[in-house]
């Protein structure tokens, strides 16, 4: 079918007896599915990975997709952002198990290899029609908002709103989740935190709107990514 043809029946009246507007309706219903599928596909390798951490990505989804409407992202930066929370940490994929999973501080040689999983993840997604834009999220979610975060620096608005939303509710998780070295956070001490680093590490506004509410509906959150509180602590 030409783009002229497109044209022309994106500007008529729908007429649900044309069998172009049909076939124009199935290839974007299939397209839709092909990326919910690939989505889906990707958690679930990340599931393989660690069970935590696909769980730790659809609380993030759930909180990201909360920040990103009040803070009145337009529909296709909320998709990215879906996509995004859900995705953040799938270059964790090529990060030996060693170093995921050591009961302790990294060196400095292992945490240099821990801080480029966003480049991998960038790497995998960017090849992936329509999910160049999420890709280039996932790239910059450990910004910090006064530049001094990986890997490129960046600062301020320089960061990509997405980055910036997944970055604050990335890290809010990370301080109240128990880890097998460690006991999670409660989430007064974590929110604190997150003030207290708000407009170095975090950007303020993010941080504004995510405490907003965070605190009030906590058990609401978790519960519709499948979990509670309490058994994230």
């Amino acid at each position: 079918m030409s783009s002229n043809r497109i044209s022309e029946l994106t500007r008529s009246p729908l007429s649900f007896g044309d069998p172009d507007l049909l076939r124009i309706k199935q290839l974007e219903e299939r397209a839709s599915a092909l990326r919910n599928s690939v989505i889906c596909a990707f958690n679930q390798l990340l599931d393989l990975k660690d069970l935590n951490t696909g769980v730790h990505s659809t609380r993030l989804a759930e909180w990201g997709m909360r920040v990103g409407q009040e803070l009145g992202l337009e529909e296709a930066e909320l998709q990215n952002l879906e996509v995004a929370a859900l995705l953040h940490d799938i270059g964790k994929v090529g990060i030996p198990d060693a170093i995921l999973r050591k009961p302790g501080r990294l060196d400095p040689e292992e945490y240099a290899l821990m801080k480029k999983h966003p480049e991998y993840g960038w790497a995998v997604l960017r090849m992936l029609p329509g999910f160049e834009r999420a890709a280039l999220d996932i790239l910059h979610h450990h910004e910090s908002f006064d530049g001094k975060g990986y890997p490129a620096g960046l600062k301020d608005t320089e960061i990509p709103v997405v980055s910036r939303i997944v970055c604050v509710i990335d890290a809010f998780d990370a301080m109240v989740s128990s880890r097998p070295y460690r006991v999670g956070l409660p989430h007064e001490e974590a929110i604190r935190r997150l003030i207290e680093s708000s407009g170095t590490q975090f950007d303020p506004a993010v941080v504004q709107c995510f405490i907003s509410f965070a605190q009030a509906e906590m058990a609401t959150v978790f519960a519709a990514a499948g979990t509670s509180v309490s058994s994230a602590l």
